[in-house]
């Protein structure tokens, strides 16, 4: 087959596929200007060689040939497509909507658990791609399925995080599978193509994986107990793995989580002395990171202030709704601190997209904060909680 009659071929089932998909309105043909490389031809021997590819082509069924003149002695003017299917197999490649379909059979077990997947699916018989990945690479979505269900059934149960690259071998034999396929698990967690994508340990921290174990930060005048010792959190925090909290061992007058590490080192500077315990999520907590919180908020009289501080948009509503479980687990209401718009001074507020605010005011919901996920959707703002300080 000749490699410039090729490369015009595949051009024209291109734009097949576009048409196909609804994406391109005017009949798939290459005009003068496609074949204009052919045209410019001067050695006869090339331009037979790349007509025969056509006509072999032609023979197939697959696309009309029209020429400059009758006795087809002069060249190539336009070439009609017949039959995408034919022209696809004279290629030797398979039609977009043929990858969408075998797509579609690989994912469909899948879409009842990950109902965003459908979203990825449409987006790809619209011949776009979701993170970068086009309906071709399909595997990687499949993998990224079993690594969420692996952590799931891994971590949640006993509470315990992984080391990334022991967890990547187990499944895969591979130890550094798992790294390759933070886009798609990002997207199955998020549960939305269109969220904002994020920082990849956010994504293994939410599974309880770890490339390197972080101990959790904690500050206030409150005294922790732990497998070897029961002690008042040092000045101006402590770093403590979490595993090796046991409970409290004196009544905080409140707790407040905060989302984001600045805000959690300038509240540590200055109520270090005072008795709210405060603890840094690091975003959305790990798996072991909510068992060393529900453990605390066990020893701590129901009725007793719970608080969080996050963003005050899409992700943020997403960690407190996820912490809001946890408190709700250890019979406690986790209260929003500093997230609400009226705390958005107007220079600060950036607009929101609607799909970004209907989530919001999911998560809002989930976390037990009706009233105020209806001000979010009101608003139409978002802002970092750093803003606020």
């Amino acid at each position: 087959m000749d490699e410039s009659a090729r490369r015009a071929l595949s051009v024209l089932l291109t734009g097949a596929d576009r048409a196909a998909a609804g994406v391109r309105t005017r009949t798939p043909a290459l005009t003068e200007s496609h074949l204009s490389e052919y045209r410019n031809l001067r050695s006869l021997e090339t331009k037979e060689s790349f007509e025969a590819t056509l006509k072999d082509a032609r023979s197939q069924g697959a696309i009309e040939l029209r020429w400059d003149d009758h006795d087809q002695s002069g060249f190539i003017k336009r070439v009609n497509l017949l039959d995408v299917a034919k022209l696809a197999a004279f290629l030797g490649q398979p039609t977009a909507a043929s990858v969408v379909a075998e797509a579609s059979f690989r994912l469909q077990q899948y879409i009842e658990r990950f109902p965003v997947l459908t979203e990825v699916l449409q987006a790809w018989q619209k011949l776009k791609r979701v993170r970068g990945l086009a309906a071709s690479e399909v595997g990687m979505w499949v993998d990224a399925v079993a690594v969420v269900d692996f952590a799931r059934a891994n971590t949640e149960a006993e509470r315990v995080d992984l080391p990334l690259r022991v967890a990547s071998a187990r499944l895969f034999n591979d130890s550094k599978r798992i790294e390759r396929l933070h886009a798609p698990i990002d997207v199955l967690l998020l549960g939305a193509i269109d969220a904002v994508p994020r920082d990849s340990s956010d994504v293994w921290r939410e599974l309880g994986l770890f490339r390197e174990e972080q101990p959790a930060r904690l500050a206030g005048h409150v005294v922790v107990r732990r497998e070897r010792i029961a002690a008042c959190l040092d000045v101006p925090y402590s770093g403590l793995a979490p595993a090796t909290v046991l409970g409290l061992d004196s009544q905080p007058s409140a707790v407040l989580s905060i989302e984001n590490q600045t805000n959690f080192h300038i509240e540590a500077r200055a109520g270090y002395d005072k008795d709210v315990l405060l603890i840094y999520s690091a975003g959305m907590p790990s798996p072991a990171w909510r068992k060393m919180y529900t453990t605390m908020l066990r020893d701590i009289p129901v009725g007793t202030p719970v608080l969080h501080w996050g963003d005050v948009d899409e992700g943020g509503f997403r960690i407190a709704a996820r912490i809001a479980r946890e408190a709700a687990i250890s019979g406690h209401t986790l209260r929003p601190w500093k997230m609400s718009p009226d705390d958005i001074p107007e220079s600060l507020r950036r607009a929101a997209k609607a799909s970004t605010l209907t989530r919001m005011k999911h998560y809002a919901e989930e976390a037990g904060w009706g009233e105020l996920g209806e001000k979010i959707a009101a608003a139409g703002v978002t802002v970092e909680q750093e803003a606020l300080v």
